[in-house]
């Protein structure tokens, strides 16, 4: 973050957020100490020694900043298009949690991560927070779905999947001589092209901010509240320094969001030949361009 975009962050903390200094910090140099956290995943006692101040002062303005840059929610993250999220994928992020609620944290390889759900496109990231060990939840009139590898998952309303049996990964169509052939190869290379979109933005979003790669010891709710502030300071830092090209991708609209809302778990999703014709006629359409294009 530049001395500009930092401004512009204690600016909208003071006038937007209500951030106000107290009285033996200011609003800058609590900010500074925000950041500095996230940023580089360093312990209180650095921070002690970095701003000469006390154990017990770093942990409280830590808690007050990151209360407040929350509030900053709706200055940040853009509504989605009508009816579209976006590019949508997951990230494991870890986290501590109590012993008595690890079986429900816990993934297929042991470890204990919270799972986040994100949408994304050029212009910003966005994040859905998942229920632990929930697969599908609801949100605002669509369907936010994690699927496991090898799955045989279809057309659903509101939800686009790739065609089953033909070449899917991006490996597989390098070369002229390994160009689609038909319309649904042709689909699936786009599909996985616009899924790749999100999983370069989660590695870009955790290269900037330390505190998302390694292991957190802060409270589940600091950890959870933490891990959105990350989010929120990510599309400031992409919409204010726009210099700083974080995702090359083609422009695919505004910053996206939905919020998770409370609802009982979908256990099934039906099948609809609506939503399956329209992709098989928009992946016709597409191939057809192409071969113009490239004619």
């Amino acid at each position: 973050m530049d001395r500009r975009t930092f401004a512009i962050l204690c600016h909208l903390l003071r006038n937007v957020a209500s951030l106000s200094s107290t009285e033996i910090v200011d609003v800058e140099e609590m900010v500074a100490m925000f950041l500095h956290v996230l940023a580089h995943d360093v312990k209180n006692r650095v921070i002690q020694r970095e701003f000469v101040r006390s154990g017990e002062t770093v942990s409280r303005h830590f808690n007050i900043v990151l209360l407040v840059v929350l509030r900053l929610y709706e200055e940040l993250i853009k509504r989605p298009v009508p009816n579209c999220l976006g590019a949508l994928d997951g990230t494991y992020i870890k986290v501590n949690v109590p012993a008595g609620d690890r079986p429900t944290f816990r993934t297929r390889k042991g470890k204990l991560p919270q799972t986040f759900l994100g949408s994304v496109t050029r212009k910003g990231i966005s994040f859905m927070s998942s229920p632990v060990g929930k697969d599908l939840q609801q949100t605002r009139g669509s369907y936010v779905m994690r699927f496991h590898e090898k799955m045989d998952y279809k057309c659903q309303r509101g939800f686009l999947a790739p065609y089953i049996g033909q070449r899917y990964h991006l490996q597989e169509w390098r070369g002229a001589a390994n160009a689609p052939t038909n319309a649904k190869e042709y689909f699936n290379m786009k599909h996985y092209s616009a899924r790749n979109v999100i999983e370069r933005a989660f590695g870009v979003l955790k290269g900037r901010w330390a505190i998302l790669r390694g292991k957190s010891y802060y409270p589940l709710q600091v950890q959870c509240r933490t891990i959105l502030a990350c989010a929120l300071l990510h599309n400031l830092i992409n919409k204010e320094m726009t210099y700083y090209d974080d995702v090359d991708d083609e422009d695919e609209g505004d910053s996206t969001y939905a919020m998770t809302t409370a609802s009982e778990d979908i256990q099934y999703i039906e099948t609809t030949n609506e939503w399956s014709q329209w992709r098989d006629d928009l992946a016709e359409s597409m191939f057809t361009e192409w071969q113009l294009r490239n004619a």
